[in-house]
């Protein structure tokens, strides 16, 4: 941008005179009046992906993960000339995850830039006062930040659905490990046919807090177990505030207390340092509640995650990065966007868990 400034906004005086005086005035306005973001929460689930994302080189249309999901021995005892056989082995399967393309953007025109006490101009001998340069940064600032913090909101939100709202939508956590996994196809294999389902997530529904009777506690052991059975421990649990308030109120109300171990033993864990199952802390994810629109067990969810085999897979050169568009021909509006290509990943699925209370 090229800005001219006012006349009367220009500093022509001292280092301590009108300009100067002007500047600190605006300042001061800006610092006590920025705006205290009222509707920005933690966001556990995309935090966890960006941390451990990966790049990939740019593909025609999918991501693709190598899968073993079969030995095919021929083993067998033999005893002096007896025959033994060999057999043609194959033992990979490939799951195709398409990327997908995420985009936020925001426009200012130069009318309400003049608004804000900014002017706009093509010349490029053009100057400015330091009065447009707070509120050009002032503006900026704030157009920014809801641009960054909204692109994270729905994100997060898309990153946790199943992607079955658009054919441009990602496929989040939602499609890989799936309330009903014995139906769908997921990175390309038919989870309904029974020869494979080793690509089924485990699940267990119907989970009951009631004192002394409640099964929760069975179930996520059962569940546990499972999880651990196929590619290790789960590392990862992640839940809405039903399920958490469900989980404490249980243990508190037939136990009468909550006791910790440190992850030795098996104990339901509580305390200072929150939740914790098999000493895996329970992360409670806010955003679970913001999508009980979307599916009303979303609240009552806890998922079991081996986060070993699901990661983040951007593009590379394509994660998360600001644009800016040329200014059209034809209107006197300026852009910025951010945009972001990848794909959500899972390279096996059985170790992997969703429980739903009832």
């Amino acid at each position: 941008f090229f800005f001219q400034a006012e006349d009367g906004l220009r500093d022509r005086s001292p280092s301590r005179g009108l300009g100067d005086v002007y500047k600190r005035q605006s300042l001061d306005y800006y610092l006590k009046n920025k705006p205290v973001d009222q509707i920005v929460q933690e966001r556990p689930w995309l935090s966890k992906l960006m941390s451990g994302k990966s790049t990939m080189p740019g593909a025609k249309q999918n991501a693709v993960i190598q899968l073993r999901y079969r030995y095919q021995n021929n083993f067998s005892f033999f005893n002096g000339r007896k025959v033994v056989t060999y057999n043609n082995r194959s033992t990979i399967e490939q799951a195709t995850f398409p990327w997908r393309s995420a985009h936020d953007g925001f426009a200012l025109d130069e009318d309400r830039l003049i608004q804000n006490g900014i002017t706009v101009t093509d010349n490029k001998k053009a100057v400015h006062s330091d009065a447009e340069v707070i509120q050009l940064t002032n503006l900026l600032n704030e157009q920014t930040s809801v641009l960054d913090e909204g692109f994270d909101e729905q994100f997060d939100q898309y990153l946790l659905k199943d992607g079955s709202g658009s054919t441009d939508d990602i496929q989040g956590l939602d499609y890989l490990v799936a309330i009903d996994p014995t139906t769908g196809t997921v990175g390309g294999i038919d989870r309904s046919v029974a020869a494979n389902s080793w690509w089924r997530n485990n699940v267990n529904l119907g989970l009951t807090t009631t004192k002394d009777t409640g099964t929760i506690i069975d179930k996520m052991e059962t569940t546990w177990r499972a999880c651990t059975r196929n590619g290790g421990r789960p590392n990862y649990i992640m839940c809405g505030s039903d399920f958490l308030d469900g989980y404490r109120n249980f243990l508190l109300k037939t136990y009468g207390t909550i006791y910790i171990d440190n992850g030795s033993q098996f104990a339901p864990e509580g305390g200072s340092t929150g939740m914790k199952f098999k000493g895996v802390p329970m992360v409670w994810n806010p955003t679970f509640d913001d999508l009980s629109s979307y599916s009303a067990t979303f609240p009552k969810r806890c998922y079991f995650l081996n986060m070993k085999y699901i990661s983040m897979k951007e593009i590379e050169g394509q994660g998360k990065i600001s644009r800016k568009p040329p200014r059209p021909y034809d209107r006197y509006e300026h852009y910025w966007g951010l945009s972001w290509r990848g794909a959500l990943c899972m390279s096996r699925s059985n170790c992997h868990a969703v429980l739903v209370l009832a």
